[in-house]
């Protein structure tokens, strides 16, 4: 018998049980929903994650001294590199460079009358492009000019934690380069709320020179960072800026945390698919046990009239396949509207929740993604997975004995 006909028969009974047929369809198109919803999700944030931590905070490439440690923030001079406008006059002068910018970190405690809170002090070029979303950032006040004096940005997250408001004079501690305590008492002249809480809440904005002469440090600064015009070229600007006494860090090394956690998490997401579709195949495996039993009579026609078991078992397999495309259709439609919806409008979360996630660069925002390979990949999985699970309702219909069969109702 020709598989065209196999096709015919298999379509005739998935129409005659249309209501049966469109349910089970469609239990399978929520499940292949709901994966690509999943799947969106984590494209879409990895990727916004990723892009939104170089612009805001790492840059494709960063220059420090190669005694500098991050993590400690020193202010030694021995650790920190010299003469900003030169370096940042010589990277620029480079045709791979869009930008680099100068800065300088270190800790301190920022206090008010009320409380006191830990913060990081951060000394930027206020003209610098890089800074631009700080500059686009600003919702009360004003932003910070370079001869500024006595001046600093607050993060608006943290300027409500404190009560802190415009043109109010803050206490700000901190250690200089030779350990000695410092403390200075600035104006808060313009509040920032860049759109990443994790960011905000955590730092206080100084010009590069008031951050340099608070902590005592002449014109030495932490690291230049780099906005390239193309990311791959790291490589070739490391080596045009190598020289004694520096270290080179590209944007996937400044952003490890986020790429292994990629590499870490797809192990597990593909677990939470698989789940996703065995629930899914077991239910189809279910209506097609129903569908052996309640046709057992016709089973039995069809092998007195010399359908063999093998063909009997092809036609409840192209079934199955059937079932499985129709819900891969339908889980298409619903699945592109739901991951449109979220690249182009988002997932809104508070910025308190946001808040709490630690060692990411995150947006109140969260946006999926159009991950067409992904797509493709799932559904092909849901469909091998559906046609094994159709192979144990096939093989009881193939066993079972036309005599039998017709006897059966």
């Amino acid at each position: 018998m020709a598989v065209r006909r196999f096709f015919s028969i298999a379509y005739r009974n998935l129409v005659r049980n249309g209501r049966r047929t469109v349910l089970t369809g469609l239990a399978v198109a929520l499940g292949l929903v709901v994966v690509f919803a999943m799947s969106s999700l984590i494209d879409g944030m990895i990727k916004t994650m990723l892009a939104d931590s170089i612009r805001m905070t790492t840059g494709h490439l960063q220059i420090r001294n190669s005694s500098y440690e991050v993590d400690k923030a020193s202010l030694l001079a021995e650790n920190l590199l010299r003469d900003s406008a030169a370096w940042a006059a010589q990277a620029e002068a480079l045709p791979e460079v869009q930008s680099a910018a100068p800065v300088l970190w270190s800790g301190g405690l920022l206090s008010t009358p009320r409380e006191s809170t830990g913060i990081q002090i951060l000394g930027i070029d206020t003209e610098d492009a890089f800074h631009q979303p700080i500059r686009e950032g600003i919702v009360a006040g004003e932003y910070l000019q370079n001869d500024a004096r006595g001046e600093m940005l607050v993060g608006k997250m943290l300027a409500d934690q404190m009560e802190i408001r415009v043109g109010q004079r803050v206490s700000l501690a901190a250690s200089d380069a030779n350990g000695n305590g410092q403390e200075g008492v600035f104006t808060v002249v313009g509040l920032v709320d860049t759109g990443y809480p994790s960011v905000d809440q955590h730092r206080v904005i100084l010009p590069l020179a008031q951050a340099q002469a608070f902590a005592g440090v002449g014109d030495r600064f932490s690291s230049l960072i780099l906005m390239l015009r193309d990311e791959d070229d790291t490589t070739a600007v490391a080596a045009a800026l190598a020289g004694p006494d520096r270290q080179f860090f590209t944007w996937r090394e400044l952003n490890n945390l986020i790429l292994e956690t990629v590499e870490t998490g797809v192990f597990f997401y593909y677990i939470l698919y698989a789940i996703v579709f065995l629930a899914v195949a077991v239910l189809i495996a279910n209506t097609l046990l129903m569908s052996v039993f309640a046709r057992a009579r016709e089973i039995g026609i069809l092998g007195s009239l010399g359908m063999n078991r093998g063909q009997i078992m092809q036609l409840f397999l192209i079934e199955g396949a059937l079932i499985a495309l129709l819900g891969i259709l339908m889980g298409w439609i619903l699945g592109l509207g739901l991951v449109a919806y979220m690249t182009y409008v988002g997932i809104a979360f508070p910025a308190e929740t946001v808040a709490m996630v630690e060692g990411f660069v995150m947006g109140t925002t969260i946006y999926g993604g159009f991950a067409w390979g992904e797509f493709t990949i799932l559904s092909l999985m849901l469909l091998v997975i559906v046609v094994l699970v159709s192979l144990y309702p096939a093989w009881l219909a193939a066993r079972m004995e036309p005599v039998e069969a017709l006897h059966a109702l």
